[in-house]
């Protein structure tokens, strides 16, 4: 066997339901076998050195930056990576969430293995988060949650187990964003090439970022560098709708999701998707989804 096929002795994985997380700092020798899988997924985000994943027939070579996971129910070893003099890097064990799949799956690689490099500019959040996982995975339930300790990510070895339903959901939801974070530029590109102008791309994106905002076609212009009939040409040539149409349906879009997700007031919704007056937004609420808004937030949807 080669140094690459990590021999090791078995390491148990935590059981179902539970969420251990920890920040290791390992050197040469390092190494966790588990010939029978795990029953949790195991999420790793390095931070320094090398580190070497195999599950089933894949293999990763997990670098800084990059998240790999490890889908349960498949013999896996993992360990630093031959020749490598640091492997530093963060793991959590849980079940993963449902609306996770959407993100994950275009970064698989077979055999239950999922890899993607973050993009640059979100690295430090990540981590940030791992740290935040970590520290919520402490709290007793009593008072606040514990703040993050920043020089515990140079401790070789830290691991906590979140104990109690509210230190667990605290720590899933910082892993669900380093999660989202990591994979956000993979799930854009799984969708295929754009072939729209870059520039229309940006206005939609500044549209459903905002939706309540008080975009007009001047200021989403100034956002592209363009003038403002110009930037209306382009995007009525690109997406075969004006700005401002657009525009209305991104404000519909977040309407009908506050209504889904939220208690909030048909008028309080109506404010914040952008619309003034709660009486032009049932009408044209109305027009969009066959129905007024109440109606939709019981249900009755065509």
């Amino acid at each position: 066997m080669t140094a690459e096929e990590l021999p090791g002795a078995a390491v148990p994985a935590p059981p179902p339901g539970t969420v251990v997380t920890g920040h290791y700092d390992q050197g040469p020798g390092y190494r966790v076998s588990r010939p029978q899988g795990s029953a949790s997924w195991l999420f790793t985000w390095t931070v320094d050195g090398l580190g070497l994943l195999r599950q089933g027939t894949a293999r990763i070579r997990a670098r800084p930056g990059e998240l790999v996971v490890l889908a349960p129910g498949v013999p896996h070893h993992y360990a630093i990576a031959p020749g490598a003099r640091r492997w530093r890097f963060w793991w959590t064990h849980c079940q993963a969430r449902p609306g996770w799949a959407p993100w994950l799956r275009p970064c698989a690689v077979g055999d239950g293995v999922f890899a993607v490099r973050a993009p640059d500019g979100t690295h430090a959040r990540i981590e940030a988060a791992f740290g935040r996982l970590l520290a919520d995975s402490r709290w007793t339930g009593d008072g606040a949650p514990p703040a993050a300790v920043p020089g515990e990510a140079s401790a070789q070895a830290s691991v906590a187990v979140a104990h109690g339903s509210a230190a667990r959901e605290l720590a899933l939801c910082a892993l669900e964003e380093a999660v989202l974070l990591a994979t956000a530029g993979a799930h854009r590109a799984s969708a295929g090439p754009d072939a729209r102008d870059g520039r229309v791309r940006r206005a939609e994106e500044v549209m459903a970022a905002d939706p309540g905002a008080p975009h007009t076609v001047d200021s989403l212009a100034a956002r592209v560098a363009l003038s403002p009939s110009r930037f209306a040409h382009l995007f009525t040539r690109e997406t075969g709708v004006p700005p401002m149409r657009a525009l209305r349906e991104a404000r519909l879009r977040h309407a009908a999701r506050l209504l889904e997700s939220t208690g909030l007031t048909v008028g309080r919704v109506a404010a914040a998707s952008g619309f003034p007056s709660p009486f032009h937004f049932n009408r044209v609420f109305r027009e969009r989804y066959g129905v007024p808004p109440g109606a939709y937030r019981s249900g009755e949807r065509l």
